[in-house]
């Protein structure tokens, strides 16, 4: 496979991880209308939910969300190429295989990142993938395992599934505990090695890799790329979502400036007065508590988030949003205002 093949996937130098209970479509809108160019993911979706669940209500996206990949979790060749082929017809850019979730439902279900264990069943997994669709297969994994987190293992964890077809990899530069952590704590206790991640760069060069794990700041993005193809960006995305209003600019070449939060804030006032009158879209909070995080370390910011949260589930009216934005300095707002400004009618 070239990079001329349609197949192959592009190189995205920056993206938002896949998140259970926060990539969710609204999120994804809000934070498109940050960056334009940032590629996202879904949360990951079981095949079991798209093939005896309500797909559409776990596949519909806003086009406004495009570039965007479908991740799927599952072990099941049949049923993983099906929903790759759902998928594919729905629009999604490309699909990609989750091989590194540690919860405890993955690990009952035996896929996520109990599939490091055996290569050989992702290469499997992923050839089945590739048969079905004519749009990228991608697989985001840990760099191990407990048992199998040698540098040695992931770098056969890699060619083996590189012979599937598959050319893009993002790798978390942590192992996965299995059992006696949580997904969160996952996150956080097992030790950073983006030298493992460097090294599979270094060996497979034709491949895209990626890497994800602990970065949440431009300059620590700017040092990632020196030595990986891109950096994938995990809960900095809802706890700080504004740091991705630079990353058009310095990252994908964007002349354009960015929206201000001013009017990122007037822009989901609007999506949310219409989502609420689409059936099976979700409630208001479902799409205001992704902008939570939009005001952070900006003046008023933490009482702009206490109001949103103590009333977004139970008190929402079409003023909420100003109302909350009442308490945010004219700074906070638009870097450019002098004086402060309570209502945002119009975007600026």
């Amino acid at each position: 496979m070239s990079e001329t093949d349609p197949k192959f996937p592009k190189r995205y130098p920056v993206s938002v991880a896949p998140m259970m209970d926060w990539t969710d479509r609204h999120f994804r809108y809000f934070l498109r209308l940050i960056s334009k160019h940032t590629f996202l993911y879904t949360e990951m979706v079981h095949t079991g939910a798209i093939l005896r669940g309500d797909r559409h209500r776990f596949l519909q996206f806003h086009p406004d969300e495009f570039p965007l990949s479908l991740q799927l979790g599952g072990d099941d060749p049949a049923s993983l190429a099906e929903c790759s082929k759902i998928g594919e017809d729905y629009g999604y850019s490309e699909i990609n295989l989750n091989v590194g979730c540690p919860s405890d439902r993955v690990r009952e279900g035996n896929f996520g990142a109990c599939l490091m264990r055996t290569p050989e069943k992702v290469a499997e997994l992923t050839d089945a993938m590739n048969a079905s669709v004519s749009i990228p297969v991608t697989v985001k994994c840990r760099i191990g395992i407990p048992g199998k987190d040698r540098l040695e293992d992931l770098y056969r964890f890699i060619e083996c599934v590189r012979q599937a077809g598959v050319r893009r990899f993002i790798v978390h530069a942590r192992i996965a505990i299995l059992g006696g952590l949580s997904p969160a704590e996952n996150r956080e206790i097992p030790p950073l090695r983006y030298e493992d991640v460097e090294s599979i760069k270094r060996s497979f060069p034709d491949l895209l890799i990626e890497i994800n794990g602990g970065i949440r700041t431009i300059p620590q993005m700017c040092e990632r790329l020196k030595t990986t193809d891109g950096v994938m960006i995990g809960r900095a995305a809802y706890e700080t979502p504004f740091l991705f209003s630079k990353v058009d600019s310095v990252f994908f070449g964007e002349k354009d400036s960015p929206k201000s939060r001013r009017e990122i804030l007037f822009r989901m006032g609007e999506y949310v007065e219409k989502q609420i009158v689409e059936p099976g879209i979700g409630k208001p909070h479902h799409a205001l508590r992704a902008v939570l995080g939009l005001f952070h370390g900006e003046p008023g910011g933490k009482r702009f988030r206490r109001i949103l949260t103590e009333r977004m589930y139970s008190d929402y009216s079409s003023t909420l949003l100003m109302e909350a934005a009442e308490v945010l300095s004219a700074s906070a707002l638009d870097p450019t205002s002098s004086s402060v400004e309570t209502e945002f009618s119009s975007p600026v």
